[in-house]
């Protein structure tokens, strides 16, 4: 399953996420370093890290599927802080669309289309809750 190899996978979402949104690699920087190459980025030590997060969360969401409320106040948070380091609210639907490929590229034929259903409906409810907090600071 996809949860085995969450760095493998990670990295496949955020190859494609990169490959659809090239300009979004600018927005990571570590220790005031900025990636000019996409792989430069996937490859160091911090973005790593950032994949590691990424798909905890995405891990959290699928086992609070029958209690998805008690991660708002994290996911909005989470949406606000997106904004302050300079995410378009449109990267969010981008990244949806980079989870379901990594998702189709390591389920393969298991990835059926009521499988992709499913992920799509609890990704738009991760991104309901990460998008309030977007907006929250510039309703402020």
């Amino acid at each position: 399953t996809v949860s085995q190899d969450q760095l493998h996978h990670g990295t496949v979402l955020f190859s494609r996420l990169f490959e659809l949104e090239p300009e979004l690699v600018f927005l990571f920087q570590y220790n005031s370093s900025h990636f000019s190459e996409v792989q430069d980025c996937l490859r160091s030590a911090e973005f790593t890290e950032h994949i590691r997060k990424v798909m905890t969360v995405i891990d959290a969401a699928v086992s609070s599927l029958d209690s998805l409320s008690s991660l708002d106040e994290y996911l909005t948070s989470l949406g606000r802080k997106h904004r302050a380091v300079g995410v378009k609210l449109e990267s969010f639907n981008t990244v949806g669309e980079s989870l379901l490929f990594a998702l189709e590229s390591g389920l393969g034929d298991a990835f059926t289309s009521d499988t992709r259903e499913a992920w799509s409906l609890l990704y738009a409810s991760v991104v309901q809750s990460m998008s309030r907090g977007w907006h929250r600071d510039s309703q402020e």
